[in-house]
């Protein structure tokens, strides 16, 4: 076997989680600047504009989900099939996956066709910013088979642990997309003025870069398995399996969205202050789940890899040092929470109102950032380990079906207190079933 595939199993464990976490944590950053310098160009068209661009939102996180979901259903099965040997399935699973990713890219085209405007007239009447809206919306969906081939090809790439290779090429697709926000939105150097059009037009442009750098990797380089038209015909077992891991993954994407929706829902009877303050603990929890991510994804490959190898051992000990790992960040999001919440509201220019109902929010909340290391943990080793729904189920008890009826229930006696109780409440019921799954691997 390639000496690009058993490092995954020869590799000290720590050694080995370490270097395949930080380079995709480093990929998350550089994403996250990305979305900051997109919407720093956006804002200098004015309030309208941002609001457009932000009405798409839940329709390009659609996308992420989808294709992200399925991207670690096939990254997944690539590693387990390597892990146990079987390259043949590795291949398959890598060109099946491709095709799939192509049958999703003509749906969206068809999302995007007919489904844009009505959606979008749903939140808002103002014609201005509907037509902007669309305008925006449009591009984004209609040509979003760079942004889904390119989330395909990059979980393929870290199911092979190929994580530094992912991070370049990321970061090749933000940068593209940075320096043509500007000349597109506001038509320098001779480019025509498309405002938030343009502002649509440059991130596709540099999805489409970073796929078309991924194939030039594949074509030039051995990276390990073969795509190959002739393995792209789906099959009734690769499909099934790829979307036994896939469809739990997109969705548990997709539930924050619809979490804060709902929560929102009941917050906004208190008033629109505790509406701003849940959105910013939610700003707090993605900066603090950064990190943890980056282990979740570099765990991952590593996981699946030496379950498909049948090393069992070694694996437990993967399982426990990104435990240690996680814990360690997670600590550290709760001891920000209960010492500087005045700090953490200050950076987002928090008034006197934000100040005195969402320190104690966070402080609440905050406790919850620690219980959920195992949940965490849970839901990445199931999703290695192809058991999809059993990773969903955790997912569900952390982010759904435990915070929105006892929030909702504690809300009509504590008021929003209720609701953010809910969440270490939450935390500590998927906790004590995610600890109790994985002590039986």
């Amino acid at each position: 076997m390639e000496p690009n595939q058993t490092f995954l199993r020869e590799t000290p464990v720590r050694r080995l989680l370490l270097s395949m976490s930080i380079p995709v944590a480093l990929s998350m950053l550089i994403q996250s600047l990305y979305n900051i310098v997109d919407s720093i160009w956006v804002a200098k068209l004015g309030t309208d504009a941002i609001t457009a661009v932000s009405l798409a939102f839940p329709l390009q996180n659609i996308i992420v989900s989808v294709g992200v979901g399925m991207g670690v259903g096939v990254g997944s099965l690539i590693s387990m099939s390597l892990g146990s040997g079987d390259r043949k399935r590795a291949d398959r699973c890598a060109s099946v996956g491709i095709t799939l990713a192509i049958f999703h890219c003509f749906l969206f085209i068809l999302g995007g066709i007919f489904i844009t405007r009505p959606f979008l007239a749903l939140f808002t009447e103002d014609e201005k910013i509907l037509s902007w809206a669309c305008d925006y919306t449009y591009i984004v969906l209609c040509l979003s088979f760079g942004q889904i081939l390119q989330m395909c090809l990059e979980k393929i790439f870290q199911g092979l642990g190929k994580m530094k290779t992912t991070m370049y090429l990321m970061a090749s697709g933000c940068v593209i997309n940075i320096v043509l926000d500007p000349i597109l939105i506001f038509g320098w150097f001779g480019a025509p003025k498309m405002g938030v059009a343009g502002a649509a037009l440059a991130t596709v442009i540099g999805q489409v870069g970073a796929f078309l750098i991924y194939v030039i990797v594949c074509l030039k380089t051995n990276i390990g398995i073969t795509i190959h038209p002739r393995l792209m015909k789906p099959d009734r077992d690769t499909v099934s399996s790829i979307y036994s891991i896939g469809i739990p993954s997109s969705l548990m994407l997709a539930m924050p969205s619809l979490l804060t929706a709902i929560l929102n829902g009941i917050l906004a009877a208190f008033g629109s202050v505790y509406v701003a303050v849940l959105g910013l603990y939610f700003k707090l929890q993605t900066f603090v789940n950064m990190p943890s991510n980056g282990i979740i994804q570099g765990m991952r490959p590593i996981v699946s890899y030496n379950y498909g190898a049948g090393e069992n051992k070694r694996m437990r000990q993967v399982i426990r040092f990104a435990l240690e790992l996680v814990a360690v960040i997670m600590a550290a999001g709760t001891a920000a929470s209960l010492f500087f919440p005045a700090q953490i509201l200050s950076l987002f220019d928090a008034d006197a109102q934000l100040l005195e109902y969402g320190i104690p929010a966070l402080r609440i909340i905050g406790l919850g950032f620690l219980i959920s290391t195992p949940g965490i943990i849970a839901s990445g080793v199931f999703e290695a380990m192809g058991r999809g729904k059993d990773s969903l189920m955790i997912s569900l008890l952390r982010q759904l079906v435990i915070i929105v009826p006892l929030g909702f229930i504690l809300s009509r006696f504590l008021g929003p207190a209720g609701i953010w109780i809910a969440f270490p409440a939450a935390e500590a019921v998927a906790g004590a079933v995610a600890v109790r799954r994985l002590a039986s691997l």
